[in-house]
Order: C-alpha cells, then sequence, then structure tokens
C-alpha cells in the first residue's frame, strides 16, 4: 500500500491544505503511518513508550482528520495520547511534559482560511520541518511503513497546561495584578477555553472576545499581524479604558497586541519588551529575531547588553537555531515568540502574554509607556506579491549576484537584506507560497520611498513588478 499527496500539501514547516480538494482523510492515515514508522525507527520497539500525543484545533473539518491520523499512527504501532480540542501550545506542552510521549501532531490550519487544515509536528522534542516533512511523502509513495497495532487513550491536559502558564507570574505582587485591566481576543480560535480558564484564575479585570470555538470564524479572521483584525480589540480597550489588549491566531502559537492607546505592539516591538526585562535576569544573553524585524530591536538588545541574532523566518527555523546556540529568547514579526527562559522553547501566545503582564511590573511601566519609549520608525508591512514557483529563489539570487557587483551592504541570512542611510529593505522567497516577500523601514517617509524604488528597480531588472500583492 502506499499514498500519494497533493504536491501543494507538504511544506518547509508544517502540512497544509484545502479539505475535500488537495488534503483529505486518507492524507491524515498516511501522515500517521510515516510518523509512527519514524518514531518506531528512532526509538526502537520498547514496549509500551511508544506514544504520540495528538491534539486538534477547532475547525471543523479536524476531528475527521484526528480520527484518520490516529487510525495511521496506530496501523504503524504506536500508541495514541489525544489530548483533545486546544491551541498548538497545548500539543507541544503535552508533548514536552509527559514522560512516555515521544513526539506530537496538532492537526492545525492555523490563520488560513476556514476551508483549510493541516498539522504541526514535534519529535523527540524538535521541531519536525523541512526535510523531514519531506520524508513523509517519500515515505507514502514507496509505501514504507512499519505495521503494528497500538491503542488510544485520553488525557485531560487544560487544567495542568494552565496552570504551568500561571507560574509565569511566580513572584509578581498579586495586589498590582489586581488593578490590572486587560482585553483577550481569541478570535473563535483553539484557545478560547484556555483562555477562559486561565483568565478565571487570574486577578484584575478581563475582557473576554470570542472565546467560543467556531471554526467558521464569525467575528473576523483569526489573524492578528493583520491590523483590520484587531478593531474588535481595540473597541473593548477604548470603551471600557482597559490598561492593553492581547490577541491570538487560530491555533495560539501567534500574539498580537495593543497598548492602552490602541496603538500596535508588532512581534518586533514585544521582542524589544520581553529583551529588557529578560536581559535584567540572564545578562548577556543572546536574542533571535528574524530578518523581518526592525533594526531598532537589534539596536536595542545591543543597548541592553544582549546579542542580537539575525535569523532565518520560520517557526521550525528559530526553534532549531535557539538550540543550536543556546538562546533563551526569540521572536518573529509574525508574532510568533519562543520562550527558552524558565520555559521550554517552543512558541506559546498565551505564555507570551502572560510574560507581557511580568514584563511591566518587573520593568515598573505600563505596557503602554514601554510602547511609547520605542523608536519612531516608517516601515512597510509585509508586502507580498506572486511570482511562480520556478522563479522565486532564481529572482533572490540574480538580485544578491548584482548587489554584490554594486558593493551593496548585503544580508543573506535570509534573502537579500540591505543596509542603506535610508534605513534597510528586504526581499525574500516564501518557504510555503509561490510569492516574494518584500519590506522596508526608514525615519522618514522621503527615505521609505526611495528604499522601495530600490525594491522596484531590483524587481524590474528581474522581469517581475511589485504589484498586485498577493494574499497570505
Amino acid at each position: 500500500m502506499s499514498h500519494q499527496f497533493h504536491p501543494t500539501v507538504l511544506r518547509e514547516y508544517d502540512i497544509r491544505g484545502i479539505i475535500g480538494e488537495t488534503l483529505g482523510a486518507d492524507d491524515a492515515r498516511a501522515i500517521g503511518r510515516g510518523f509512527g514508522s519514524r518514531v518506531r525507527r528512532l526509538h526502537g520497539d520498547a514496549d509500551g513508550v511508544l506514544k504520540v500525543a495528538v491534539g486538534y484545533d477547532g475547525r471543523t473539518s479536524s476531528p475527521m482528520l484526528e480520527h484518520a491520523l490516529i487510525e495511521g499512527l496506530n496501523a504503524s504501532g504506536v500508541d495514541v495520547v489525544r489530548v483533545g480540542m486546544g491551541p498548538t501550545p497545548m500539543l507541544y506542552y503535552a508533548e514536552a511534559s509527559m514522560e512516555d510521549v515521544k513526539g506530537g501532531i496538532q492537526i492545525t490550519g492555523s490563520h488560513n482560511p476556514a476551508n483549510y487544515n493541516g498539522f504541526k509536528m514535534v519529535l523527540g522534542g524538535l521541531p519536525f520541518f523541512g526535510e523531514d516533512i519531506l520524508d513523509l511523502g517519500t515515505l507514502a509513495t514507496s509505501g514504507d511503513w512499519l505495521d503494528g497495532n497500538g491503542t488510544s487513550e485520553s488525557r485531560e491536559i487544560l487544567s495542568t497546561y494552565v496552570d504551568r502558564l500561571i507560574e509565569g507570574l511566580d513572584g509578581i505582587d498579586r495586589e498590582w495584578l489586581s488593578r490590572l485591566r486587560i482585553a483577550w481576543d481569541a478570535g473563535n480560535g483553539a484557545a478560547g477555553p484556555a483562555l477562559e480558564l486561565l483568565t478565571s484564575r487570574l486577578p484584575g479585570e478581563h475582557v473576554l472576545l470570542f472565546t467560543e470555538v467556531d471554526g467558521h470564524f464569525p467575528n473576523h479572521h483569526p489573524d492578528p499581524t493583520e491590523e483590520k483584525n484587531l478593531a474588535d480589540l481595540k473597541a473593548a480597550v477604548v470603551n471600557k479604558n482597559l490598561d492593553f489588549g492581547v490577541a491570538f491566531d487560530g491555533d495560539g502559537d501567534r500574539i498580537g497586541a495593543i497598548d492602552g492607546q490602541c496603538r500596535v505592539i508588532w512581534g518586533d516591538q514585544l521582542l524589544m519588551i520581553y529583551a529588557e526585562d529578560l536581559l535584567r535576569m540572564e545578562p548577556e544573553s543572546t536574542i533571535i529575531a528574524d530578518v523581518k524585524a526592525s533594526q531598532a530591536l537589534f539596536d536595542r538588545v545591543s543597548e541592553l547588553g544582549g546579542k542580537p541574532l539575525m535569523w532565518k523566518t520560520g517557526h521550525s527555523l528559530i526553534k532549531s537555531k535557539m538550540k543550536e546556540v543556546g538562546s533563551p529568547l526569540a521572536g518573529e514579526m509574525s508574532g510568533h515568540v519562543f520562550f527558552k527562559h524558565q520555559y521550554y522553547g517552543f512558541d506559546d501566545a498565551l505564555y507570551a502574554a502572560i510574560r507581557l503582564i511580568a514584563a511591566s511590573w518587573r520593568l515598573g511601566k505600563s505596557v503602554t509607556s514601554l510602547r511609547s519609549a520605542m523608536p519612531a520608525m516608517i516601515n512597510t508591512p509585509e508586502l507580498r506579491f506572486q511570482v511562480d514557483e520556478t522563479r522565486k529563489f532564481a529572482v533572490i539570487d540574480e538580485v544578491k549576484a548584482r548587489l554584490k557587483t554594486s558593493g551593496a551592504t548585503v544580508d543573506e541570512t535570509d534573502g537579500a537584506r540591505v543596509n542603506t542611510v535610508d534605513g534597510w529593505w528586504l526581499l525574500r522567497a516564501s518557504n510555503t507560497q509561490d510569492v516574494l516577500v518584500a519590506r522596508a523601514e526608514s525615519h522618514t517617509q522621503n527615505g521609505l520611498e526611495r528604499l522601495l524604488t530600490q525594491i522596484d528597480n531590483q524587481l524590474a531588472t528581474s522581469g517581475l513588478e511589485r504589484g498586485p500583492q498577493a494574499g497570505h
């Protein structure tokens, strides 16, 4: 027996597709067979300890995929621990904290539209991505799966997970906490029930938005990096005069935030707050951010005595780099924040929200004050535009070659990030879609226009143009 995946679903960081078109039960079963076989080949056939945790998000297709995934895992001789519906970091926590669990799979479409779904995986405490994911395709095509008869059991993990989140507030003054007034927007995603339980156990006033899990996302799309999706959160902060607000993506591994004046605190700006807090406790630490982050972040980490490290975009790539260099903190513009300090090193937006509260207390400043202290930079959002899959990496190579001959200052960590007197611009190829991604940042609007002109000129020389932009 063998299986062929649709060519678009096995991606760099995870597996994702459109239900009924590119992804279905047979795919889930094949993923289970392949992942289960990998677990057995990695750990041998030690009796009773080859368990994989399985969780799922609130999408309507998730229970169907869970059923088929478990069938595949069991058919490969691996036992399954079902942790139920919840955010992706709850599944990561289960894998990290249960001694008899060797790997984990979360069924989730993340922030994609409601008709998408997919899988995020971890094996032996390490992210499962890139060549690992492609290997699942190879195993499926050849039918090179191990056979067996695994079992399935259910374990309640939500309350233990919330207990662990609350540990992030150890040592924080309870009276100070009781004066906090915070809005939390779950976006009808899988983080809703966890947020309800978490806030019920915290002092202070907590305004909850859209915590009812609904895979159709009736109120707004669960992607907090799109400012339009923060409108309800802003309204709650204004109408109730709250201190700040936080929002979550569909599976709870990415955070968005606004301060008391409804200014967005972008991913790199959140990392500036976390870095200031962390470097007081762990001086000279290496702090990682992706290539899309503001230069102001890297400069601030240096000012605080830390070691800034720019790295490739992608949650799996960041987690691997953290482990390699022993970094206690990392983050991405997309809202993935990774705490190894006093936590596990995976991206957990609920824990990031807790650490924002803790940082505010330890630094002695409100979240609004912390946001106000940041340098005023003018930057573009993430500009995305369509390019043929066969051309996207070639275009980046062409751009880098031209830049080298021109004597420009180029960082090639992930694509080309070019520093000029006006600021910087970035052009990189997406690992997951047929798009190029651009971003630019300057101190002035005129400077930003000049940077965008440089991007346009590079694209035009390679036979492309910046518009129209592609969606996520």
